[in-house]
């Protein structure tokens, strides 16, 4: 971990309300957890996975894939998130483990591997990704799979010019507040798929996370016709080009075994 990187303590609170609690978060569930069962349908259907959530937040994930008799361990930087999401497993009655700590820093800890490794929206936040990836190819079987989504800094200059924000632009889509729940790194999706490819990894699918959600110009319509919306991201989530202006680009991913 470097001084760069984001820990949340100051506002975990936040994500409950402005991410996981909003049609944004209701979205991005659905289409995440519709490629991690993808990838869970390639092993055995009794078989218990060993899985890695890697910066796994509030636990939503990890108490689901632990519901379904997985064995998760779960790790992040930040001991509010942390407490939040044992809270959370508790209340399902569920067994994970939880580690307090960077994934740059979790080999003082862990010194296995495991079937598949998930690290999700932390990317935008450190200011070393490649290290991350690094380290999370670590922890990873010879079979397993990774599943790495980031926030994509196309779709955010995207965005951010048909708002008509040209300031925003011209300074670079730098940030003004420190303490927010927008991005410190967006990420080009190009750039990740070139780190990916570097460190041995063959890239196995690709999912847009919100191709239409962010760009509704009535945003009343996410709510009242949510469920045709939610069918709509579903259908166009891996077509161009809106997987490419997708808010998040979610990658599939497993280790080339053949060099």
């Amino acid at each position: 971990m470097t001084k760069q990187d984001r820990n949340f303590d100051d506002i975990s609170d936040k994500f409950a309300q402005n991410i996981y609690g909003t049609t944004k978060g209701k979205i991005r569930e659905a289409i995440v957890w519709q490629e991690l069962v993808k990838i869970l349908t390639c092993y055995p259907a009794n078989q218990s996975l060993r899985i890695l959530d890697a910066g796994g937040g509030q636990g939503q994930i990890a108490c689901r894939l632990a519901q379904m008799g997985h064995q998760v361990t779960l790790c992040d930087i930040s001991e509010h998130m942390l407490a939040l999401a044992k809270q959370k497993a508790q209340t399902e009655n569920l067994t994970l483990n939880f580690i307090h700590s960077s994934i740059q820093q979790l080999s003082n800890y862990v010194h296995e591997q495991f079937d598949l490794v998930i690290c999700h929206a932390v990317l935008e936040w450190v200011a070393e990704p490649v290290e991350v990836i690094a380290s999370l190819k670590k922890y990873l079987k010879p079979e397993g799979y990774l599943s790495l989504m980031f926030y994509n800094l196309d779709a955010l200059l995207f965005k951010t010019v048909t708002l008509g924000n040209f300031g925003y632009t011209q300074a670079g889509l730098r940030k003004r507040k420190k303490k927010t729940l927008s991005p410190d790194y967006p990420r080009k999706p190009n750039d990740v798929y070139t780190w990916l490819t570097h460190l041995g990894f063959v890239i196995t699918n690709k999912t847009g996370i919100r191709v239409f959600h962010d760009y509704l110009n009535n945003k009343s319509k996410a709510e009242s016709h949510f469920e045709q919306l939610l069918e709509l991201e579903k259908q166009y989530c891996q077509t161009e080009p809106y997987l490419s202006l997708a808010r998040y680009i979610l990658i599939s991913a497993k280790l080339n075994n053949d060099d």
